[in-house]
């Protein structure tokens, strides 16, 4: 006996053929006109469809493509890893796979490969619990950013199944559609029941909870799903800008409630040259066998550098990058997003390049700029900057989880330090490039950057993934911090 959620959905609904000619047209003009208006807008849509019957999912989808606009549609389908999922973190697939504002994505499964696992044994029950708790978060994210977020779940009660493979494996009409992956999922459906039920439950958020559409009928089915995406989507798009239902607000985060961490670094720290030349040889001599190491046990490992304009960030990466082989590192100088990454997430050009197993990401400044930069300069709205501490603690710890090595650096100086360092750019022809009217004008700032910068470390220094704050004021002390942390990361890691 089936018990719980999807019972209620094995109720036998079913839409006469004529009910289903009458109101296709109206549904199929919507969902075009729909999709037309959405282009418009800056909300992405993603339309998650999975199930327990792979072959009336699939017709589902097939369905919602011939009856959506492909030119506006991307569809992307979750079965098994390859070798570069397998190489990243989960949920590196699904940021991929975002659709930007104005467009929307069909997704299909993925939620039954995790269920069959756990079930299976082969994947344990506290790995599904994480995978569901960031999943979670994830969904939280793109709705608080604006997303419209549908899921369907497709459910064919297991004598139903049964009844169709033995009518095509006899008749033969349909038999291509079935093999014996859905004789197995059939004959098994009514054990997974309970862990279906609790992988939609956990993975349900408030403004995206899972649909649960019966798929005994296929008229019912196609045209239920795509009733609740026209209403969906229409409802998102006569709602007020910036309203997103079901999603709550940032927690107030008190900008004077912060320990003073800048205020108890030692910037009088300094190396003489024939010990920095000493020192820097060994280090980069371990670091170099360190990252080959790393390389042979496929841990990836990453590197995320924040600090003053002429802190000395480049200086540091380039003492790191000349101890590896070039073809195991990539360096990502961050820049003012592009117009293709505004149209996404914040954090979406951040997974898009996170570095497979076994490489090496080197980013001269980092998904730090929603709390820096970007809150000291108003580029980001308070609930925006504000929720995002949470965002990107869990950004990392499913990096580090994923077996990822990750060290984030903060290189300190002085105001007087900085001003030196400005001047002296000015004088040297090659450098003059990296002085801008713009560098002066934050130096009128500092105490606010101060501020959140305290905030920041105090908010995302974790046992797995530390803040280092590094005193660079001399330049060869500060280069000697950062290499001593990175071998220090790796030895542990490697231990």
């Amino acid at each position: 006996m089936i018990a719980g959620m999807l019972a209620a959905a094995a109720a036998g609904n079913a839409v006469t053929k004529a009910d289903f000619r009458a109101a296709l047209p109206d549904v199929r003009l919507g969902l075009l006109n729909a999709q037309f208006d959405l282009a418009e807008t800056d909300v992405p849509v993603v339309v998650i469809i999975a199930g327990d019957d792979r072959v009336g999912a699939n017709g589902l989808v097939n369905r919602l493509n011939e009856w959506l606009d492909s030119r506006y549609l991307d569809t992307e389908v979750f079965t098994g890893d390859t070798d570069a999922d397998r190489a990243r973190p989960s949920a590196w697939r699904l940021w991929r796979a975002l659709p930007p504002r104005g467009r929307m994505a069909l997704w299909v499964g993925g939620l039954m490969r995790v269920v069959r696992a756990t079930v299976a044994g082969e994947v344990t029950e506290a790995d599904m619990q994480r995978w569901a708790t960031h999943l979670r978060r994830t969904q939280r994210m793109w709705l608080a950013d604006g997303a419209l977020v549908l899921k369907f779940f497709v459910h064919t009660p297991a004598d139903v199944q049964k009844k169709r493979l033995k009518k095509a494996r006899k008749k033969g009409a349909d038999a291509w559609r079935y093999d014996e992956r859905d004789w197995t999922l059939a004959g098994d459906l009514d054990d997974a029941i309970p862990m279906i039920e609790r992988a939609l439950r956990e993975t349900s958020v408030p403004g995206a909870p899972w649909t649960i559409i019966e798929g005994t009928d296929e008229r019912y089915r196609d045209l239920s799903v795509a009733q609740s995406i026209l209403a969906a989507v229409t409802a998102r798009l006569a709602a007020p800008s910036g309203t997103q239902p079901g999603v709550p607000d940032a927690p107030y985060v008190d900008p004077d409630q912060a320990a003073s961490v800048l205020a108890h670094v030692d910037l009088d720290r300094s190396v003489d040259k024939a010990t920095y030349r000493r020192r820097l040889s060994a280090a980069q001599g371990e670091l170099h066998r360190l990252a080959d190491e790393a390389r042979r046990r496929d841990v990836a490992t990453i590197l995320a550098f924040e600090g003053w304009d002429a802190g000395g960030k480049g200086g540091a990466i380039r003492r790191i990058t000349q101890a590896l082989e070039a073809g195991d590192y990539r360096v990502h100088a961050v820049a003012a997003p592009t117009a293709q990454e505004r149209a996404h997430h914040y954090l979406w050009r951040f997974w898009r390049d996170v570095p497979r197993d076994g490489r090496i990401a080197i980013y001269d400044r980092t998904w730090y700029g929603r709390v820096l930069v970007e809150r000291v300069e108003g580029f980001a709205a308070p609930a925006e900057w504000q929720r995002a501490y949470d965002e990107i603690l869990d950004f990392e710890e499913q990096l580090t989880e994923h077996g990822a090595v990750l060290a984030k650096f903060w290189l300190h100086i002085s105001a007087d330090e900085q001003l030196a360092r400005f001047r002296a750019r000015e004088d040297t022809a090659y450098k003059r490039h990296k002085i801008t009217e713009e560098d002066y004008r934050n130096r009128e700032k500092w105490d606010d950057y101060v501020t959140a910068v305290d905030q920041m470390v105090v908010r995302t220094s974790t046992a797995t993934a530390p803040w280092h704050i590094i005193s660079g004021n001399d330049k060869r002390n500060a280069r000697l911090e950062v290499l001593d942390a990175v071998v220090e990361g790796l030895t542990r890691a490697l231990a």
